[in-house]
């Protein structure tokens, strides 16, 4: 399904910021559409591969979530180069959940 869309960024504009975190899931919002990165949580991963991560821009409706034509599996770096924000979360453990700060590049860990 990849191969089909129009990535925000091309491959040529990815650079190693991150490395050694595994995959992760976004939605086509941020690396489609552009649009910031709104929201994050890790889970249990689901293989040695897996970094837990999951990505959204938080302006996703259960309908766009529910089409797995919308959501890919993604390097972390990819998704680093997308939202360098993220880069200061990504030792957090398994069960956090973050959301943007309004108007910042920060994220604020939501009560478990």
């Amino acid at each position: 399904m990849a191969g089909n869309k129009l990535f925000k960024l091309h491959s040529e504009q990815i650079v190693d910021l991150v490395s050694g975190y595994g995959g992760c899931i976004a939605t086509d919002r941020i690396t489609v559409d552009g649009e910031p990165l709104g929201y994050m949580y890790r889970e249990e991963p689901h293989n040695e591969l897996d970094s837990g991560w999951r990505f959204f821009a938080g302006t996703e409706d259960q309908a766009y979530l529910d089409n797995l034509a919308y959501s890919e599996v993604y390097d972390v770096n990819t998704i680093a180069n997308y939202e360098p924000a993220i880069i200061a979360y990504l030792d957090y453990p398994v069960g956090s959940e973050l959301e943007r700060r309004v108007g910042s590049n920060k994220f604020d860990l939501l009560p478990g």
